[in-house]
């Protein structure tokens, strides 16, 4: 490719003896004249057409005049017409002339065909002149290649030409990236010892490009900028735009008004750069500003200008108001791509626009703009807010008509899209279609299966992931964590902690805070607590996991310690901080303290009690028995209760048998929402336990009839980083025998010590025989007994259930933790229990 040509012209290049040459016909001045007219004013299709009729007569223009018209196809960038302009060319049969030849290569790489430019350029042979080296070297540096840039510049070398400034500028470009910034620090040298970077503009912006995209040295841009002898509206554009961009806003908007006082008139280019350093500094104010800058300058309702101005009223109003954004949208003229997307993606992030953005979506596509891959992306994100998978779904289908579903940004958002609506298959298509995956693809997908609780297949991602090189982020470790927590794999959960010390994050924040989580969720408190104790700072999301694990593992007063540590500490707590602290007053029956709590959530750090603040009071008053103190806070509230609250005073009443009141929260559910099984089944329960076994059939009829299936009790338990799940009764366990075997002798030990069966937790209407029988079928105790026989002694047996605990099966546990010495943790649908002695850490208070 870089090699000069050897090879003698092909003979069609060769110049024809005068006889042969075609003869000027009388009318050629004429033709000629009327060809130059067209050029000049720039009728280019018309000169076409006069160049076809003169080729039709047996004649052609001189080389200078295809010259002319190849250049004016060029500035006008009609690349269609100057790839006419050649094949007549070839026709003619003239010889070209470097001058010719070196526009064609213009003509080709600027239409990005740089295949056509380079065959054109090798086969040039010794009429390549410095200008043909300057227009390879560009060709490849526009086209995104910059390594061949580079070596077509030391060819050049090669060959005798010394570089100008325009061949330095265009090897500079090529620099601009982490690649070849090191090559670029070379070439840096020899710009200045040929004196081109106090001499020439372009050269300058180059340098500050190469610096500030290559290396990320704002301080050598911004050298190179002080340096430069000359500088024009454009060079201080580049470099207040490249600060704006590089997490530099303040100083972009100081350089801006240094602009203004040497006297240079800022365009558009140069406000859109300052509006969007006013967007990164959140600077409402300074952005108005500006718009009225604009506005006295006639420059509001450009495209460039309004598209910033768009983002900055979009992300800094103080009350996520889109208005502003809106009427500088609806004052501009016309709108291309960029407009219709920077107002579609403003309403996105607003948080509450998405309805708004589908319809400006189906306003774009009315006004027939086709939208590009940033449009996509944002309006995916509006129908994955909405939950919307029908629109999604047509969204999919118009970006694949368009060839932009593979494309990275659109096809993480489609990833994100069917993940937050369940379809974790189609996310999987989505991702495995992507042309060039990137770190965000991945980690996408990661999270998308570590939501739907698929370890295994977020695992092989993470091994992908390691094998492309891009080397996982905090996010991936934080999605790999949360997937480990939601299924309770402690194993798992192990081998991430162990991968995260390995790759260095230890210290991170975020991964400490999901640390803390997931030991919390797996049942292993002593471990959460240690990975806080390590951490280095300590944010509200980390105390809060951590007044969580505590509230969640029956250490009430552990929790709320935490919770003055933290205001000590002077961090204010959040919503979720409070639903942790009046959690754990819950689980502990703390009603003083629970009311303190509430009460000072919103007095002294102005927090409103939402519905779950509410529900966590009535589960607080209803475990301690004040059932009807807990009606009369419900029916004080200042909004009307949901179906968490009433499920929560409904299984109150469960526990304390209150069937009057229990009822009347059942039908307060059923009102709401007829299809409710949890409400059937704890109705069904309380009459099941006070012996109304006919009122237990009229619900049970009921729940036939309106279709509603009661959730099956399961309970798991991780061994070897495996999930085994057992149900009631279950056989199906390969090792069940020894299983059950297990059981019958845990069964005698247990009631050598003094464990009497409790049958009132049958809610079946059986002979006492029958019952007994039952109650040592419970998938609680399936799973233990299949921990005793699999884990090591020295170990806790975990065990996970997706209901509340029976109350036979607690008192079990107890002693079974009794009778073999082993430490056992259970976590039902409410919280953890520690047995260990024949003790729980919830005191028999659940």
């Amino acid at each position: 490719m870089h090699c000069s040509s050897l090879s003698l012209p092909a003979p069609s290049k060769l110049p024809l003896p005068p006889s042969l040459r075609p003869q000027k016909s009388p009318n050629f001045d004429s033709l000629n004249n009327r060809l130059i007219s067209h050029i000049n004013v720039g009728h280019l299709r018309k000169a076409i057409t006069t160049l076809d009729l003169m080729a039709q007569r047996g004649t052609h223009p001189d080389l200078p005049i295809y010259s002319l018209l190849l250049k004016s196809c060029i500035r006008s960038r009609n690349f269609d017409l100057g790839r006419l302009v050649h094949a007549r060319l070839v026709h003619s049969q003239l010889e070209l002339d470097p001058v010719v030849l070196n526009s064609l290569i213009s003509l080709y790489s600027k239409s990005r065909d740089w295949k056509k430019a380079n065959s054109i350029f090798e086969n040039m042979g010794n009429k390549r002149n410095l200008v043909s080296w300057s227009a390879m070297v560009s060709c490849f540096a526009n086209n995104d290649m910059g390594l061949e840039a580079i070596l077509t510049f030391l060819d050049m070398l090669e060959d005798g030409f010394y570089p100008n400034e325009y061949c330095f500028a265009s090897v500079i470009r090529a620099c601009s990236n982490a690649q070849n910034i090191r090559i670029g620090n070379i070439i840096f040298g020899s710009v200045i010892k040929s004196g081109y970077l106090g001499s020439d503009v372009c050269v300058g912006c180059s340098l500050i490009d190469m610096f500030a995209k290559g290396s990320g040295e704002l301080d050598d841009a911004y050298k190179v900028f002080e340096t430069m002898p000359e500088t024009d509206a454009v060079t201080w554009t580049l470099m207040i735009t490249r600060l704006a961009q590089m997490g530099c806003p303040g100083e972009a908007i100081d350089l801006y008004v240094d602009m203004l006082w040497s006297g240079l008139m800022p365009d558009q280019f140069t406000l859109s750069g300052v509006i969007s350093a006013c967007t990164k500094l959140d600077s409402l104010s300074l952005g108005q500003q500006l718009h009225s800058w604009v506005i006295r300058s006639g420059l509001a309702l450009g495209h460039c200008v309004g598209c910033c101005l768009v983002d900055m009223y979009a992300k800094c109003a103080a009350d996520g108001s889109m208005d502003d954004a809106r009427k500088v949208f609806d004052r501009m003229p016309n709108h291309n791509v960029l407009s219709w997307t920077s107002i579609i993606n403003g309403y996105v992030q607003s948080g509450e626009g998405d309805e708004e953005a589908i319809k400006l979506f189906v306003g774009m596509m009315t006004g027939h703009v086709p939208p590009n891959h940033f449009t996509f992306s944002s309006i995916l994100k509006a129908c994955a807010n909405l939950s919307d998978l029908r629109k999604g779904d047509q969204v999919h289908s118009l970006a694949v008509k368009l060839g932009l579903a593979s494309v990275n940004c659109v096809g993480n958002s489609l990833i994100s899209m069917y993940s937050r609506s369940g379809q974790v298959e189609d996310a999987r298509k989505a991702f495995d279609i992507l042309y060039e995956k990137n770190l965000i693809s991945y980690n996408t997908i990661v999270d998308a299966y570590a939501k739907h609780s698929d370890t295994e297949e977020a695992f092989g991602i993470f091994h992908e992931i390691q094998d492309t090189g891009f080397g996982a982020s905090a996010f991936t470790f934080s999605s790999l964590l949360s997937g480990a927590a939601s299924i309770c794999a402690v194993g798992k959960g192990e081998q991430i902690h162990a991968r995260i010390i390995k790759s260095g994050f230890e210290s991170n924040q975020g991964i400490c805070n999901a640390l803390v989580s997931m030991y919390s969720r797996c049942g292993n408190i002593d471990a959460a607590f240690a990975v806080f104790n390590e951490m280095e700072d300590w944010n509200v999301i980390s105390w809060t996991s951590m007044i969580t694990g505590f509230a969640k593992h029956g250490y009430a007063a552990a929790a709320v310690e935490m919770f003055n540590k933290m205001l000590e500490a002077g961090l204010k707590p959040n919503e979720i901080t409070y639903i942790a602290v009046l959690s754990a007053c819950s689980h502990a029956g703390l009603v003083a303290e629970g009311w303190k709590h509430f009460k000072a959530m919103q007095k002294k750090h102005g927090i409103i009690p939402r519905m779950e603040h509410y529900a966590c009071m009535v589960d607080l008053l209803g475990r301690s028995g004040s059932l009807v103190e807990a009606i009369e806070f419900i029916n004080s509230m200042p909004f009307t209760a949901d179906e968490l609250i009433w499920r929560t005073f409904l299984g109150a009443c469960r526990v304390h048998g209150h069937i009057e009141l229990g009822k009347h929260a059942a039908k307060m559910i059923i009102e709401q929402n007829p299809h409710d099984s949890a409400a059937y089944s704890l109705l069904s329960n309380l009459y099941a336990s006070s012996g109304l076994w006919e009122e237990v059939a009229k619900v049970r009829k009921d729940m036939k009839e309106k279709f509603l299936i009661k959730e099956a009790g399961s309970s798991w338990i991780e061994v070897k980083n495996k999930i085994h799940k057992f149900h009631v009764g279950d056989t199906s366990h390969p090792k069940a025998r020894e299983i059950y075997d297990e059981l019958d002798k845990l069964g005698s030990k247990i009631k050598k010590i003094g464990f009497v069966p409790n049958t009132d937790f049958v809610l079946h209407d059986v002979e006492e025989e029958q019952k007994e029988y039952y109650l040592f079928q419970h998938s609680e105790k399936i799973a233990v007994a299949f921990g005793l026989i699999s884990t090591s002694k020295s170990k806790p047996i975990r065990v996970f259930k997706n209901l509340r605990v029976c109350g036979d099966c607690h008192t079990a546990i107890k002693y079974i933790s009794k009778a073999t010495g082993r430490e056992i943790v259970v976590r039902d649908s409410n919280r953890f229990h520690h047995f260990k002695d024949g003790t729980c850490s919830c005191n028999d208070y659940w």
